[in-house]
């Protein structure tokens, strides 16, 4: 009996082992903030300006606050699109052109690979709650301030 005892701890050590691993693999990262603003109201906007940031997002977040959000910066207009792989939570994405006027806005339910995509090349999309934009009554034309200048 002590022996299968002593089998299965090692065993049950190892599995223990392995799913810690795995859940940090989940673990979410959180990236710099920039403050940004949408007339009134202020986001606080973690910043995705690499392709790792980019790639990682917002996947695996339970929750974000009301007012947070992420500012993906590609560098230069680029045609882009966004998708919600590992995304646990539903999401409104703006693309925003140079000038900082949002393009166009999109609903993303979560863990999906459904494309969303900007209606034209921008260098800014930028992730919220769902809804969020059209709670506040935000449009595409309207400003986001705080970005840098792009043209």
């Amino acid at each position: 009996m002590n022996k299968l005892f002593s089998a299965i701890r090692p065993s049950a050590a190892l599995a223990f082992a392995l799913c810690a691993c795995c859940s940090h693999a989940q673990q979410t990262t959180k990236f710099p903030v920039t403050r940004l603003n949408a007339g009134l109201y202020v986001i606080q906007a973690e910043v995705a300006d690499t392709e790792a940031k980019r790639e990682q997002g917002l996947m695996f977040r339970r929750q974000m606050a009301p007012n947070e959000g992420m500012v993906f910066l590609f560098g230069a207009p680029a045609g882009v699109c966004m998708w919600m792989k590992n995304t646990l939570i539903p999401l409104s994405v703006a693309f925003i052109d140079g000038d900082g006027r949002i393009v166009n806005i999109e609903e993303m339910a979560p863990q999906t690979l459904d494309s969303h995509c900007s209606k034209k090349p921008v260098p800014y999309a930028l992730e919220m709650n769902a809804g969020w934009f059209k709670h506040k009554n935000i449009k595409p034309g309207s400003l986001i301030e705080g970005l840098s200048p792009h043209r």
